[in-house]
Parts: C-alpha cells; sequence; structure tokens
C-alpha cells in the first residue's frame, strides 16, 4: 500500500518538538520509585534507580546531540534512540512479569486490594507508555526518517493518512498519536483508528492486547476477591 504523504517534492513540514516524547521518558523514569519495590525493575529489586538512571543519561545525550526538534539523522542518534527504547521496555517487561508472577502464585505483596489496584494501575500505564515508545521509534524508521524521507510503505496508519484531504498539510504522528495508539490497543485489545501493515507491527500490538488483558483480569478479580 502506498501512503500520500505528500509529493517528494514538497516542503518538508517542521520535524517532531522533542519535549512531548521527553515528558513521557520522564513519567516512566518516575514510576519505578512509586512502585513496590519488588516490582521496580533492578537487579534483585535492591536498584529501583538502574533503569531509570539508563533512561535519564540517553535523554540527555540525546537533547545534547538534537536538541529542539528531532531531525538530525545519524547513526548515534538513532542508536541511543533504541537504546532509550530497550530501556523502558525492559523496565515495564521486569515490572508486568513480577507482578503477574504473584497474581498467579498468591505472593504476599497481593493480598492488599488497594496497594494491588495502584500497583496494577503502574504497572498497565508502564507497559503503554512502553509500546508508545516501540511503535513511534519503529515506524517506517523513526521519527527522523518519517520527517526527512517519502513514505512510499506504511508499517501502521493513521486516518490522517488515508484521508489527508482532513489532515492538516504535511501531516506527520507524533509522540502523542503512538500513546493514543498504545492505549487504546491496550484497552480494545484490537485496532481501533490505527491500522497495523507491517508483520512487526501486528505482532508488537498482540503482544500488547494479550499483556494488557493479562494484568487487568488478574488485577481487578484480585482485587474483587480481597474486596469482597
Amino acid at each position: 500500500m502506498t501512503i500520500d504523504d505528500g509529493a517528494p517534492t514538497d516542503p518538508l513540514p517542521r520535524a517532531e518538538r522533542r519535549w512531548t516524547a521527553s515528558a513521557f521518558v520522564l513519567v516512566s523514569m518516575a514510576v519505578p520509585f512509586l512502585l513496590p519495590g519488588r516490582y521496580s525493575p533492578g537487579i534483585d529489586y535492591y536498584l529501583p534507580w538502574l533503569f531509570p538512571a539508563i533512561e535519564g543519561v540517553v535523554l540527555v545525550a540525546l537533547i545534547i546531540l538534537d536538541p529542539g526538534r528531532i531531525d538530525q539523522p545519524g547513526r548515534w542518534v538513532r542508536t541511543l534512540s533504541l537504546i532509550l527504547v530497550a530501556a523502558i521496555a525492559s523496565g515495564a517487561a521486569w515490572s508486568a512479569a513480577r507482578l503477574l508472577w504473584d497474581l498467579l502464585h498468591g505472593n504476599p505483596q497481593t493480598t492488599v486490594a488497594t496497594e494491588l489496584l495502584i500497583s496494577g494501575a503502574l504497572v498497565w500505564l508502564q507497559t503503554i507508555i512502553a509500546f508508545a515508545f516501540l511503535y513511534w521509534e519503529t515506524d517506517n524508521g523513526g521519527p527522523v526518517s518519517r520527517h526527512l524521507r517519502h513514505r512510499e510503505r506504511a508499517d501502521l496508519v493513521f486516518p490522517q493518512q488515508l484521508s489527508p484531504e482532513l489532515a492538516a498539510p504535511g501531516w506527520r504522528p507524533i509522540y502523542f498519536d503512538y500513546l493514543y495508539l498504545a492505549l487504546n490497543n491496550a484497552t480494545a485489545f484490537s485496532p481501533t483508528d490505527v491500522i497495523p501493515f507491517a508483520r512487526w507491527a501486528k505482532l508488537a500490538m498482540a503482544l500488547q492486547s494479550i499483556l494488557s488483558i493479562m494484568i487487568l483480569s488478574l488485577v481487578v478479580a484480585n482485587a474483587v476477591n480481597l474486596l469482597g
């Protein structure tokens, strides 16, 4: 499928600002400190600052190398961006795996309903942010590639790309659009307005839906039993 994002000879629209994605990196860094120690990602859960520290260092490096708008191509910028996504995704996977293990095995950490609901909500939020960064950094080569190159083939198709006459001239998805995609996929357990065309996108959305179903169903079921 060919997506009409404007003719290649059209002037490029301004690139995406970095502050939107950076704000959610900070949210991802804060979540481990709000979680109980067992669910904070780190070596034997004694180092809750490990993944936030990695994310913070990489974020500062990206801001130095490519400040303001995300428009600087280069191997270092791309490598650091992928490291950032990997750190966020690894932290979210750690927390989700710990929580699901405890729920399935009746760990004492999950015996207080209010604490369980708060932990479940934070872990669920963390997975949404992680998948949003995965979609944002992988779709058609990432934000820099989407800005500089004409889009010939689709990985993820947004409504504005199917109906460009309804969108602003030169519209491009930014991080917030991928966050909305991740939130919809985590609540509806299926694509809503954004259509996955690439196989990696279908696999990622399927994994997110399965993970979200497991977290929400087990947390709510256990909390209801405890409250009852």
